[in-house]
């Protein structure tokens, strides 16, 4: 949280439930800002998928950072998504964002998820269920290096899969919020000696329309002549730059007050 020194510009976080759960708390008042998945926010925008209505009252302030789609096996028979098949995969917790991204990359090599053997598990417990051989491999969707594969790093062996050029263009074509964001090799320096090819979703800073437009161009001058000192305590504001704060956003109209401040920048 910060306090602004030109304003009552004050942000106090509260631990949620993840980007489902966000989207609902600022829409039933219980949060004015929280941060959502890309493809979450736009489900609920447009009705789809996690949501059984479109869901309105809410609006872009800025895009932080991606999201990656990381796909791990401690099966050395497993070089490809194609290579899935029968084996078992955990895809997250089942109607998850996670879940969804799994589909959607699945689909791109013709693979429903009948064609797996479907494991419903957190991040966490899909670390610790390679590590014992309970599954063959795991979908996890956060930004890079995530913990629970760094944790798995340091105590086992696996290798990461990688998209095929075809692969990605068919995501990024049908599904807008998933963009290429490929890892480098050493992200995780104990196994993985190569790149990675990936498709991600973006981290997404929300408002509600209760927020003032002054509130919310307070906040985004904030948030960029304080970067350095928010990213020494969360390293995923080194990220934010006023050009992928704007890019990609979809559906999802922006705030009046972010739309006032980037047009002021010049990246609107």
């Amino acid at each position: 949280s910060f306090v602004s020194g030109k304003s009552n510009c004050k942000v106090t976080a509260l631990t949620s439930g993840g980007s489902q759960a966000n989207v609902e708390d600022l829409t039933n008042g219980n949060v004015q800002l929280a941060f959502v998945q890309s493809d979450v926010m736009n489900y609920a925008y447009n009705g789809q998928r996690l949501f059984d209505s479109p869901v309105t009252g809410f609006s872009v302030v800025a895009q932080l950072y991606q999201e990656q789609v990381q796909i791990v096996t401690t099966n050395p028979d497993i070089k490809t998504v194609a290579d899935l098949a029968g084996k078992k995969v955990s895809i997250g917790a089942a109607g998850s964002g996670v879940y969804f991204n799994a589909i959607d990359v699945l689909s791109a090599y013709d693979l429903k998820e009948s064609d797996i053997s479907a494991v419903y598990q957190s991040f966490g417990d899909s670390a610790e269920s390679l590590k014992d051989g309970k599954i063959d491999a795991a979908f996890t969707v956060a930004g890079a290096p995530t913990t629970s594969i760094t944790e798995l790093d340091a105590t086992a062996e696996f290798d990461m899969i990688s998209l095929t050029p075809e692969a990605v263009e068919y995501l990024t074509t049908n599904y807008p919020f998933l963009v290429q964001e490929d890892l480098p090799a050493g992200t995780y320096p104990n196994n993985i000696d190569y790149d990675v090819t990936c498709v991600a979703v973006k981290a997404v800073l929300v408002a509600s329309e209760v927020l003032s437009e002054d509130f919310v161009y307070e906040l985004l001058t904030q948030m960029f002549e304080n970067q350095e000192s928010m990213a020494a305590t969360q390293a995923k504001f080194q990220f934010l730059t006023l050009e992928n704060a704007v890019a990609g956003v979809g559906d999802v109209p922006m705030h009046p007050g972010a739309e006032k401040f980037y047009t002021e920048k010049g990246v609107l």
